[in-house]
């Protein structure tokens, strides 16, 4: 690899990073040519960095910010986001460590066209209500009361992307039945979340597939939870982004986009739906279950 190139995986921090930047200059209302001009950067240099296709440091993203009248907790965010991506290491902290506007994850999630996902532990966070979340977000370690009603409030408002009338984020996701027999937050909590999880699941981009407990050993046992990006099409008919699988961890989260990378993520998925149950019959389990709960 040539010494210029940075990991695969920060190449997706760094496509996030751009975006970011693209709109504080948008919301300065600068065009490239005006903006390139007072940072004294070619206009081709600026639109490298908006698209992510070169590296940044601190001090360049505080020159941008500068530039484009930034305060001074967006601009720690963004340099400290421009670390990661340079970084050598391939996970990376959580986006919870940034500020409430800035998440990998979710400005991965608003751009997708299509999600893939596998979940094992946890129901995924599109599809959560207040409740379950809160459980979730106080049981993390140094959480705060206030911190836990921003991450609760931030993954509620997330749900638009898939219930807005125009172009929803269409979703399938795959989930372990145990995931959804697990009391978190206690009965209450957990039939509520289960009879969320059914109406979502009636809408018509959703895609809800429960493996049994009763199926044993499938794809998803080696493969643990994930997340699998597919962008949308440009005018030529090539995708926007290339896929992009999120694995997450105790300690933050990789990003993976390199073809031979992803390609496994892709097989397993489709290999766990043939051990799934069809979307009626995860259907009528989950309302099962959810009557289940005393």
């Amino acid at each position: 690899m040539p010494a210029a190139e940075t990991p695969a995986e920060s190449a997706v921090l760094r496509r996030v990073l751009g975006r970011y930047l693209r709109g504080l200059r948008n919301q300065a209302r600068l065009t490239t040519k005006v903006a390139a001009r007072l940072l004294e950067w070619s206009e081709p240099k600026l639109w490298r960095i908006e698209t992510g296709q070169i590296a940044l440091r601190g001090l360049d993203v505080q020159a941008m910010c500068t530039v484009y009248g930034a305060p001074a907790d967006v601009t720690a965010a963004l340099a400290g986001l421009a670390r990661q991506a340079r970084a050598d290491g391939q996970w990376h902290p959580s986006s919870d460590a940034l500020p409430g506007q800035f998440s990998v994850y979710a400005e991965l999630e608003n751009e997708a066209a299509e999600l893939l996902g596998y979940a094992c532990c946890q129901i995924p966070a599109l599809l959560r209500t207040g409740a379950y979340t809160r459980t979730l977000m106080a049981a993390r370690p140094g959480t705060g009361t206030g911190e836990v009603e921003r991450l609760v409030s931030e993954c509620v408002a997330r749900q638009a992307l898939v219930t807005r009338a125009s172009a929803p984020l269409a979703a399938t996701i795959i989930l372990s039945e145990a995931v959804v027999r697990c009391p978190v937050g206690g009965a209450d909590v957990m039939a509520e979340q289960v009879r969320h999880l059914a109406g979502l699941a009636a809408l018509p981009n959703i895609r809800v597939h429960v493996i049994p407990l009763s199926a044993g050993m499938h794809p998803g046992v080696i493969t643990g939870p994930f997340t699998l990006f597919r962008f949308p099409f440009d005018g030529q008919g090539e995708e926007t982004e290339p896929d992009t699988v999120c694995v997450s961890g105790l300690s933050g989260e990789l990003y993976l986009d390199s073809p031979p990378e992803v390609q496994p993520y892709r097989d397993a998925h489709a290999a766990m739906l043939g051990w799934a149950l069809d979307q009626v019959a995860s259907q009528d389990l989950l309302l099962t279950v959810a009557k289940e709960f005393p």
